[in-house]
């Protein structure tokens, strides 16, 4: 009898006494309140599951992308034409490299930004213009000094009119000057005017024509326009169809040029003569002007991991340029570091980091505008502070590098300069790394905590009730005990 007492105290299922399991109306209402608490608590403990926890540290940066860094840009320019833009890059290491085209593209567009023809080609770099040696003789002029009021006249009324657009300050267009009068001489004698009327060498000074050269998108000087009859017939002056001249600026040149020039237009007996020597002899020097007075630049540079900055200016090795009339406003559309990342790849990381991804594009979108309130001469500079920012997830025991972007931080200014005005980049990359990293959570772990949600609240529900039942059983002997 007594080792049968002992193996029932071993029953850790006893039978509830049957006046406990007496249905009450507060156990019942105490009954769905707890299982709407448990309920509730099951919802969040599963969200808390789902949702994805990360950690973030701060490390040396241990890029795995090499010693160069990739910078995507597309910036517009309403006042600065293609035929001058250009992009350099330089670092504190030493490296200048001057007006880079192997990746870069330019578009012509008009001051709304909006584009007005086919990409701009810079054409090959030729070798340095070689001038004459003439001395500038006085009254020794053989070309047209041309007006405004009677610029449409002469390119309309010759089948090929060539115009030096200059300035007296500049150097260069005074080092021209000799070579040109001397060549517009020549040409005049072979190709009489009144008689031949085939060509015509004229100038305009830009100084005192100053809507002219604006007009004709002039921003360098001496500029040396070729304009073919019926090209340039149109009501407005938006466009523009005519060649630049980029070759030498010698009289032995310039003659050769214009001749080529003329050559397409001979007599039909000379045409089979000259049938492949014109365009081969001048598609070297000249090439399409700008047919719009601003730039769209886009494309990107490949740069050292070391502070540095990206310029982008008007520069030639044979024009001048006017600082006071020189305008680098800019919009700036799209301006990263890194590789770009696919949209794909940012909404799968942007489910473990919703913010991530937003200063890597600061830029974007921005305008940078000199409303001349300013002055002249001013430089508008950029400061970019970089980091790299690196997102690795964790799967079972694997881990995978999901994103490597650069963020960074811009502040922006504009100042005069007594330089040539600018638009420049700084940018400095931090020695250290962000690494942001998934952390999983367990499943055992999450069941673990159902199931103490169930038990705890099931608990803490029975000693309520309890209390409760107690309480109201007090309640109900003191009360037959004042009865009698």
């Amino acid at each position: 009898m007594v080792s049968t007492n002992k193996l029932k105290s071993v029953d850790f299922y006893r039978k509830i006494p049957r006046d406990l399991t007496e249905a009450s109306l507060s156990g019942a209402g105490l009954s769905i309140v707890a299982a709407l608490v448990m309920m509730f608590l099951f919802g969040m403990e599963l969200n808390n599951y789902l949702t994805v926890n990360t950690s973030t540290t701060v490390i040396v940066d241990n890029s795995s992308d090499g010693e160069f860094l990739r910078i995507d840009f597309n910036i517009s320019f309403p006042s600065l034409s293609c035929e001058f833009a250009s992009v350099d890059v330089s670092d504190v290491l030493g490296t200048n490299r001057l007006n880079i085209t192997k990746t870069i593209r330019k578009f012509s567009i008009d001051h709304d930004l909006k584009p007005t023809g086919s990409e701009f080609h810079s054409g090959p770099v030729l070798h340095q213009i070689k001038h004459g040696d003439e001395v500038d003789e006085e009254g020794g002029e053989g070309s047209v000094s041309l007006k405004a009021h009677n610029f449409d006249q002469y390119s309309h009324q010759y089948p090929i009119l060539v115009v030096n657009f200059f300035a007296p300050w500049c150097y260069w267009s005074n080092r021209l000057k000799p070579s040109w009068e001397k060549a517009a001489k020549i040409i005049r004698e072979r190709y009489d005017p009144e008689m031949d009327g085939r060509i015509l060498l004229a100038k305009v000074d830009c100084t005192e024509e100053g809507d002219l050269c604006r007009r004709n998108h002039i921003q360098g000087y001496p500029s040396i326009r070729i304009f073919r009859k019926g090209s340039n017939l149109r009501e407005d002056h938006g466009r523009h169809d005519h060649e630049s001249y980029y070759g030498d600026r010698d009289t032995e040149s310039l003659v050769k040029t214009m001749e080529a020039l003329v050559a397409p237009i001979a007599m039909e007996s000379q045409r089979q003569a000259l049938e492949h020597k014109p365009e081969n002899a001048t598609q070297h020097v000249k090439r399409p002007a700008p047919s719009a007075g601003g730039c769209r630049i886009e494309g990107y540079v490949r740069v050292k991991k070391v502070p540095g900055n990206l310029m982008i200016s008007a520069l030639s090795g044979a024009h001048s340029f006017d600082s006071k009339q020189m305008n680098l406003s800019h919009v700036i559309s799209h301006f990263s570091f890194g590789m770009k990342v696919l949209p794909r790849v940012m909404s799968d990381v942007k489910r473990l980091l919703p913010y991530i991804g937003r200063s890597h594009d600061k830029l974007n979108g921005r305008s940078f505008i000199n409303h001349r309130d300013v002055g002249a001469n001013v430089t508008i500079e950029h400061y970019l502070q970089v980091v790299k920012t690196e997102v690795v997830t964790r799967r079972s025991s694997s881990e995978r590098k999901l994103i490597e972007e650069y963020e960074y931080t811009a502040h922006s200014s504009l100042s005069q300069t007594v330089y040539m005005p600018t638009a420049k980049f700084h940018f400095e990359l931090s020695p250290m790394q962000v690494l942001i990293t998934e952390n999983p959570k367990s499943f055992s772990h999450f069941i673990t905590n159902v199931c103490a949600i169930i038990g705890g609240v099931f608990t803490v529900a029975g000693i309520l009730d309890s209390i409760l039942h107690n309480t109201v059983r007090m309640m109900k002997k003191v009360e037959l005990g004042k009865n009698f």
